[in-house]
């Protein structure tokens, strides 16, 4: 008998070795609350328990998982039932430790306490526990409440065992000595686990308030590409999550674990961290002329200008004719007032036209923008005549597509290499690693035309391309920017699937993307119901 009892001993502390290590992995706060005590009923043959965390403030214990196998209660945790049930307050209103109840004694005291027959214990007010019976018609018998103390001495909550059983006739015993052992064993290294989990979660939470601290620094510098941070996180995720579910073609062997998606998930929060770099005046630039504020007010100026000067000088040809009162003549100034204003009020429509950058520009509207750089002037405050477009307002309002200059777009885009700056410098833990790899990735295309680095579409990962093709059609739909509209879903899908065919975006992905129809949750989520059409995805199938 003494040999079974040594051999049974060996073996749950076997048992309690695995039980703390598999602790120690679990990264769910809410997983690691209920192993913590499905593991010490498992030890001590326990009917039921429940696990209490220590509040916020010290004051209270809060139910966080409660269990009885015989009555089929399992809530708290990741059952998503709660535990509807106050707080135990370890102190009475008058500031006396509440040691009537036994969780709340353990907890102040720090001392387990083993009780064989709560109906017959003296010591503690069991009144809860028999309404609880009354109720359920179930008997709580023996009771094992244990603290959960960290390395440092600190409480971070209480665990109780209720009716231990007999492994051989399944009666309710009392909890003896090996399991009271066992169970502080277990209770020290959950409450270590514990720790090292809510420390590791609050690093994570800083971390993320720390990378929305810098969406939000976008967000209030550029109204216009705020959306644009949170946006494109989210249907990368998407396209993660179809390709997870993926099981034929070349994604049927891709995976990622609970880590790898918060790995990605990071990285598309931080994707765009660059354009905190970025002036705020190329941001925004919602027309050709426009910096800090849209110059196409100062050409309609000159215009004004020249028309003024149209008319003085038609009024002084008249004037000029007076002594003579020649009427064919002055009809003739009049009607050639006429054309000039005529002809400078096209221009100007023309040239405001071309500054809305909406439509490419052809090469004679380009032209026609110099022929009246080239021909006209007008006279500025100092009375001087001088040219009536600047070169630099010539290069702007001949952008033949947007509103950029290729100045502009090179700073624009020097924000992926800033990103790749910033995120390369910071000393990321182990599985984080691929964090600036897959956020530097973005702009890159399958057929090594992209940037920064130019990499081919062997050299990137697979996260990396479900980000391109994130940012890609966000940015295709996004309805909050100064230059344009947001496409309809099929307009949308029609030029990326040009731009499947062209090298530029993953051509697997874009099939999950099109055939597991990400691009609708997405529209769903965020695109107003003008932009959502009638899709033919087949059609994305079929070679060009």
């Amino acid at each position: 008998m003494e040999k079974q009892s040594a051999v049974d001993l060996f073996a749950r502390l076997d048992q309690l070795n695995r039980i703390g290590a598999a602790l120690s992995r679990e990264r769910n706060i809410e997983r690691l609350l209920e192993n913590i005590l499905e593991a010490a009923k498992a030890l001590t043959g326990a009917d039921g328990g429940t696990l209490y965390s220590v509040t916020e403030d010290r004051t209270a214990l809060r139910f966080e998982i409660m269990r009885t196998d015989s009555l089929g209660i399992r809530l708290g945790g990741t059952t998503g039932k709660r535990i509807e049930l106050p707080d135990l307050p370890l102190r009475r209103p008058d500031g006396a430790p509440n040691d009537a109840l036994v969780a709340a004694h353990t907890a102040l005291h720090g001392r387990t306490v083993n009780v064989a027959d709560a109906y017959a214990h003296k010591g503690f007010d069991f009144s809860g526990t028999r309404a609880f019976d009354q109720r359920t018609g179930y008997r709580s018998q023996s009771l094992l409440t244990v603290p959960m103390t960290d390395h440092q001495g600190e409480l971070i909550g209480v665990l109780q065992l209720l009716n231990a059983r007999d492994p051989v006739t399944g009666q309710v015993v009392a909890f003896s000595p090996a399991d009271q052992s066992l169970s502080e064993s277990l209770a020290s290294q959950a409450a270590i686990a514990l720790s090292n989990r809510l420390l590791i979660t609050q690093l994570e939470r800083l971390f993320e308030s720390f990378v929305k601290l810098i969406n939000i620094a976008i967000d209030e510098k550029s109204p216009y590409t705020g959306g644009h941070c949170e946006r494109v996180p989210e249907l990368t995720m998407m396209l993660a999550e179809a390709a997870d579910a993926t099981t034929t073609g070349p994604l049927a062997a891709f995976r990622m674990s609970e880590r790898d998606r918060y790995e990605l998930q990071m990285a598309g929060l931080l994707h765009d961290c660059g354009k905190i770099t970025t002036p705020v005046h190329v941001v925004d630039k919602a027309t050709k002329l426009q910096t800090l504020y849209d110059r196409i007010g100062l050409v309609d100026t000159r215009f004004e200008v020249a028309k003024r000067d149209a008319e003085l000088e038609a009024l002084r040809a008249q004037l000029a004719l007076r002594p003579v009162v020649d009427a064919g003549a002055e009809a003739v100034a009049l009607a050639g007032l006429q054309r000039e204003l005529q002809a400078l009020d096209a221009e100007r429509d023309f040239l405001r036209q071309c500054n809305r950058g909406v439509e490419a520009m052809q090469a004679a509207e380009q032209q026609r923008v110099r022929d009246i750089a080239a021909r006209r002037q007008w006279r500025n405050a100092d009375g001087v005549q001088t040219a009536f477009l600047s070169a630099e307002e010539v290069e702007n309002l001949t952008i033949r597509a947007g509103t950029l200059t290729q100045a502009e777009r090179d700073t624009i885009n020097y924000h992926i290499v800033a990103t790749i700056k910033m995120l390369e410098a910071l000393p990321w833990p182990q599985h984080l690693k691929r964090v600036p790899e897959y956020a530097g990735g973005h702009h890159e295309r399958m057929d090594g035309k992209g940037y920064p680095r130019g990499l081919t579409r062997e050299q990137m990962s697979w996260q990396a391309r479900m980000m391109g093709i994130a940012d890609i059609f966000e940015a295709l739909t996004a309805a909050d920017r100064p230059y344009k509209s947001g496409m309809k879903l099929s307009q949308a899908l029609a030029i990326m699937q040009r731009m499947k065919h062209g090298g530029h975006i993953d051509p697997d992905l874009f099939e999950v993307f099109v055939r597991e129809k990400v691009y609708q949750r997405y529209a769903d989520r965020f695109l107003d119901a003008e932009q959502i059409d009638a899709v033919d995805a087949a059609g994305f199938f079929t070679p060009v």
